[in-house]
């Protein structure tokens, strides 16, 4: 018994990371050798393995989409009374249950794992009938189209008292009739949004109702000159970048929609007109080689590149006009630079050293699967009656946060205890305290760098359910998990 059990998880943990084929599951018959556990749920011990007694099943299996499948198992075994009684007799049991199986099947796979739930009834010799619902995972092992070998553990809770039990299986599992080809049909690309069909989806788009250019994130251009119209100052008449998108005609140094004379080329302490003077005086007040006339910054020392104006991060953008002045940046950011190349400049970028949307400001966009993770969390974390001790079924949901936050390294994370009112306020208010810092320290253990994490307690001042039934005290008993993106 003991080698079994440690050649079962070892196969659970293998499985986890296994890739195959999809079976297309239709019909099937089922045989298993069972490990029963009525001790270890009613004041025994799980690792007592002298104390798991034997049953055997067989079932009938049918897919009724393509990931969940009806299962009728029948199921025959010896168990012992549980450990109050003074003879601890055996008792043959048999139960017939209805469960339902969620498969996790994606193209390419051979292991297939799955999650059940149902409810079945359980008929005790010597004993009372009694109804229990089972709660498990399990794994599909492709051997042939229509053979598996098949791993299943399940928790059954009874409605009869002292009568909660733990079931393994292994066995094999047969398709009948006709098994589909493995062959699995490429997904059909899901075609994202795109307003303005300008082939630039509307997540990517930075004027998703206007059709535009590639090359300028989606944005239009009228008059071409490569700055896009809600930048261009001039969007009707073509002209230069350095003038925001106006032409300079007399290349006086001063655009025509500041140029008083456009055509004629004059200082700008003329506002742009020439002056008229039989020797006319070249004047430069801050000595950085450009003469007043065209020195933007005539009392700053800068360069001829940046038309006499002091550009500290020597990207090409005065520093008045820069943005960022202190990196270097692109003009079509006004000198702020794209670190991730996501199309959103740092300045507005909430997580500028990852890709991620538009939408999203900057930020990646957090997964379906990992957003269900931190839901499920907050029921699936437990902890010992009245203690922030955590129970050893809660270590696998804390492990897939760590994994999700090794996924989101531009996110932080804040854990939050709550409660609920049985007791005094001050006593939950504790213990909501110390069991979000259990989460905290775990995660820790698990490679989570404390500088992305905070957590704190609220006791039972944020109920999300009612207080008066058991139900909804269950549900008020909870710690949270939420993503916050670094700023």
């Amino acid at each position: 018994m003991r080698k079994f059990l440690g050649s079962f998880w070892v196969i659970l943990f293998i499985s986890i990371s296994s890739y195959g084929q999809n079976p297309q599951l239709k019909s099937g018959i089922v045989f298993k050798k069972l490990f029963l556990d009525y001790q270890s749920q009613n004041g025994g011990s799980i690792s007592k393995f002298n104390d798991y007694r034997h049953g055997f099943e067989i079932g009938f299996q049918r897919m009724l989409t393509d990931k969940v499948a009806l299962n009728i198992p029948l199921r025959y075994g010896v168990v012992d009374s549980h450990l109050d009684s003074i003879n601890c007799l055996k008792k043959t049991i048999a139960s017939l249950d209805a469960q339902f199986q969620y498969q996790f099947i994606e193209p390419g796979r051979k292991v297939i794992p799955y999650v059940l739930a149902g409810l079945g009834g359980v008929y005790e010799e010597e004993g009372e009938f009694n109804l229990q619902i089972p709660a498990g995972l399990g794994f599909y092992f492709r051997l042939a189209p229509n053979a598996f070998v098949n791993i299943q553990s399940e928790f059954r809770y009874s409605f009869s008292e002292d009568r909660n039990n733990l079931q393994h299986g292994i066995g094999f599992t047969y398709l009948l009739g006709k098994v589909i080809e493995d062959e699995v049909k490429p997904k059909t690309e899901v075609k994202k949004p795109d307003s303005d069909n300008d082939g630039i989806p509307d997540e990517l788009d930075l004027c998703p109702n206007a059709f535009g250019s590639k090359e300028l994130n989606g944005c239009p251009d009228k008059d071409g000159d490569g700055v896009a119209d809600y930048l261009d100052k001039c969007p009707e008449v073509k002209g230069l970048k350095e003038f925001g998108g106006c032409p300079d005609s007399d290349n006086d140094g001063i655009s025509d929609n500041e140029d008083e004379c456009p055509k004629v080329a004059g200082p700008a302490s003329n506002k742009g007109c020439p002056v008229k003077m039989e020797e006319p005086k070249i004047t430069d007040t801050d000595g950085d080689g450009v003469e007043d006339s065209k020195d933007k910054c005539p009392n700053e020392k800068g360069s001829a590149a940046s038309m006499g104006c002091p550009d500290t991060d020597g990207d090409g953008i005065p520093d008045k006009d820069d943005k960022c002045p202190n990196k270097p940046g692109l003009k079509i950011y006004y000198g702020c630079p794209d670190t991730d190349g996501d199309g959103i400049d740092d300045s507005r970028d909430k997580c500028p050293n990852i890709a991620g949307t538009v939408a999203n400001d900057g930020c990646p966009e957090i997964k379906k699967e990992d957003k269900k993770t931190l839901e499920v969390a907050m029921q699936a974390v437990q902890f010992q009656t009245g203690s922030a001790v955590l129970k050893s079924e809660s270590n696998i949901v804390l492990t897939q946060i760590a994994d999700i936050m090794s996924r989101y390294p531009d996110f932080n994370m804040t854990i939050s205890g709550h409660t609920d009112n049985t007791g005094s306020a001050s006593a939950n208010q504790t213990l909501s305290e110390k069991r979000a810092k259990s989460c905290y320290d775990y995660l820790i253990k698990k490679g989570v760098s404390s500088v992305r994490m905070s957590f704190a307690g609220y006791g039972e001042s944020r109920p999300i359910s009612t207080n008066d039934n058991e139900k909804g005290r269950s549900l008020n008993r909870r710690v949270e998990f939420n993503l916050i993106p670094r700023q």
